[in-house]
């Protein structure tokens, strides 16, 4: 395998989207980048987007042994130069009124964009602290803001806030910078699956539920499917991945996207008047 002089990056969650993106730009850029992908088709994709740089690894961060396979294969492909950045991407969202969201759709959130995060984190640091390296956390502006229907989600992305805060300061002895990212809507397969996972929870759901929730439900759907298409681009998250791995002063947040900008200022308000700003965004005001 060709070596770079720019070192290696692990890009987890890289067969779409803001992994794909963050995947691609690296490569462009020079670095010696390894995509976790689930799939050997989204491998074969991959390649023939990019240049020899670019190394497919398979990775399902809920996965102990595949987590560890991948680790062995970077650090058998890096040696004594280690790891120059890991870029925690993998994610999935899953929508639904807290009330009736089965518990075993919650426990999936937070193991794929939370436990999951740790445990690849973790299985490189090592390598990560031989070159004294950087991690890049895919957060959301839904770790600072939450919004209706979107609890379990926006429950992992709180969790990926502390998460990051916290191995900022438990590994600033060993240079290590870590950033999170924290994007609005961004126009990415997620929230297509996002939409049909939502569709599968609201089929199996109790009369009473729908009676409840109905229309709100609807309306959520309808809004998300509206931010899906007029989300920016993936390659603006990349963007910004790119500075926090290579600046000589990272930002521990990187806001992207007039909306999350926006929702951060939302922040600043009295609880209840933040409340009716967001239902009102949502459409949600008339289902109360």
């Amino acid at each position: 395998m060709a070596a770079t002089t720019k070192g290696a990056v692990v890009v987890t969650g890289a067969s779409t989207g803001i992994g794909e993106a963050c995947a691609l730009h690296l490569d462009k850029l020079g670095f010696q980048v390894f995509a976790g992908v689930r799939r050997e088709m989204d491998a074969q994709t991959l390649k023939q987007k990019s240049s020899f740089r670019l190394n497919p690894i398979f990775l399902d961060v809920t996965d102990a042994n595949s987590i560890a396979s991948a680790a062995r294969t970077v650090a058998d492909a890096v040696g004594d130069a280690g790891l120059f950045g890991l870029v925690n991407n993998a994610g999935i969202a899953v929508a639904g009124s807290l009330e009736f969201l089965p518990t075993d759709e919650f426990r999936k959130q937070i193991e794929v964009n939370v436990i999951g995060q740790l445990a690849v984190t973790q299985s490189f640091i090592m390598l990560l602290r031989q070159a004294q390296g950087r991690i890049v956390n895919i957060g959301s502006i839904g770790g600072r803001s939450a919004a209706p229907f979107l609890g379990a989600y926006n429950a992992s992305k709180f969790a990926m806030e502390a998460l990051t805060d916290v191995l900022r300061m438990e590994l600033r002895p060993w240079g290590i910078s870590i950033s999170i990212i924290e994007p609005g809507a961004i126009a990415t397969p997620i929230w297509k699956k996002s939409l049909t996972e939502m569709d599968r929870i609201r089929q199996n759901l109790p009369q009473q539920a729908h009676k409840l929730y109905g229309n709100a439900i609807n309306a959520v759907g309808n809004r998300a499917a509206t931010m899906a298409q007029n989300g920016i681009s993936a390659d603006r998250v990349a963007e910004a991945v790119i500075h926090a791995l290579t600046a000589k002063k990272p930002k521990t947040r990187y806001l992207v996207g007039q909306d999350a900008r926006i929702r951060a200022v939302l922040n600043l308000l009295p609880d209840r008047v933040r409340d009716r700003l967001i239902l009102n965004s949502m459409g949600l005001l008339t289902h109360e």
